[in-house]
């Protein structure tokens, strides 16, 4: 910062702002809690009136400057973009101010350059404090930081940019499709609105009585010695399935016998299964078996009596509102930990009278969830392209432009 002529200033200290300053309009104050990877996140942040901003000015953020978590998780930062300028610097931050003899320096090419690996365990390892981890403005000055030319800074960040957006789009895209779901859910899932074609009634479904509501019985599940790396039979378990749908990859196998001892709870496809134990009501749809599989301790298995109903249907039931207060109503404002058969017996829902009603919304849902699945999946594939450049780039092991003599 010395060789910029800047400054590594702290956010004001809490007897100059007082809980009592804040309010809901007014300029953003970033805390450290409003540090993401890089970015400032709005969402939440605090905001102060006119005068308090007058009064703490010297904290004000321009575009370019680094904020910084003080205490914590230190290797949480951000760069201020234009649409943070003028934000102030809260209490537990740093602000990294580059001064006016900045033209070897990109800023962001800096704020990167802090995320990758060898700075970030420099930051933690040089943090003080037992309890908790502090930075300060002597160990920030001390950071030992290795610049290209300015116009390979400049190139990187180019090209990190583009990674970066193509990852936010998605994020959004992502988060606008979410907000879709829950809008077509209510929408389905309560009747207010019909798909074409059909106009016939609504009934209540009792779901313990029109369904074999199984667990595991007679024996508490199986030692991780029993767990099978390969095999032909299949063990589902309360960890093995999360976003609705089992993750065949991760789940062990189990020695035919073991299958065999207890028919009852040999799962099929169309199987809906409940989490009952330690993070209870986890939701998972059984839309196919690789092979023949059973079930571990700490899972209930329903499945409708003589079609009574769509088992898909109920599994979007299951994944609404309506089960997540359901499950909350149990609690009686305390916690479980343990779902019983008793506690499902009063579980119903509103749902179409015609079966064939019920798989259409199913579908058009699930045909939603398949889309954000998709769309989860290019995320993944972006963070880990955007990773891979970060490595490539700001570890000079890839140059975008030569080097220029000095």
């Amino acid at each position: 910062m010395r060789l910029t002529g800047g400054v590594i200033q702290t956010g004001p200290f809490g007897s100059q702002l007082h809980a009592s300053d804040y309010q809901s309009m007014g300029t953003p104050v970033v805390m450290p809690t409003n540090l993401g990877d890089n970015v400032i996140r709005e969402a939440g942040i605090a905001r102060i009136g006119d005068h308090d901003v007058r009064r703490l000015a010297r904290h004000k953020l321009r575009e370019g400057d680094v904020i910084f978590s003080r205490r914590g998780d230190v290797g949480r930062r951000s760069i201020v973009r234009a649409e943070n300028s003028g934000w102030l610097c809260g209490t537990g931050c740093l602000a990294v101010k580059f001064g006016p003899n900045r033209a070897d320096v990109n800023p962001k090419y800096v704020s990167l350059l802090i995320g990758t690996p060898r700075v970030q365990t420099w930051l933690f390892d040089n943090a003080v404090g037992g309890t908790m981890l502090n930075l300060n403005t002597s160990i920030l000055s001390a950071l030992p930081l290795s610049l290209p030319h300015r116009n390979e800074q400049d190139a990187a960040v180019k090209a990190l940019e583009g990674a970066f957006a193509q990852e936010s789009a998605l994020e959004r895209l992502i988060a606008k499709k979410r907000d879709i779901k829950q809008g077509l859910m209510q929408e389905l899932l309560t009747g207010r609105t019909r798909l074409p074609g059909f106009t016939s009634d609504w009934t209540t479904l009792k779901v313990a009585s029109v369904s074999h509501l199984k667990a595991r019985i007679g024996w508490q599940g199986l030692t991780t010695e029993e767990y099978r790396a390969s095999g032909t039979h299949r063990l589902v378990g309360g960890t093995d399935f999360a976003d609705g749908r089992i993750n065949w990859n991760t789940t062990p196998y189990v020695d035919k016998w073991r299958y065999d001892q207890d028919p009852n709870i040999q799962l099929r496809a169309g199987d809906v299964l409940i989490t009952k134990d330690g993070t209870i009501g986890k939701i998972a749809l059984i839309d196919r078996l690789p092979g023949p599989t059973t079930l571990n301790s700490g899972v209930f298995v329903l499945r409708p009596k003589q079609g009574a109903y769509d088992s898909a249907l109920l599994f979007c039931m299951l994944r609404s509102r309506a089960f997540d207060e359901f499950v909350a109503g149990l609690s009686a404002g305390s916690t479980i930990n343990h779902l019983y058969q008793k506690d499902l017996v009063t579980l119903e829902f509103r749902v179409p009278v015609r079966i064939e009603e019920q798989a259409a919304i199913a579908a058009v849902i699930l045909d939603v969830d398949a889309e954000l699945a998709a769309l989860d999946r290019r995320l993944v594939s972006a963070r880990n392209i955007k990773q891979g450049m970060m490595q490539e780039l700001l570890s000079g092991r890839t140059r975008l432009v030569p080097e220029v003599a000095a």
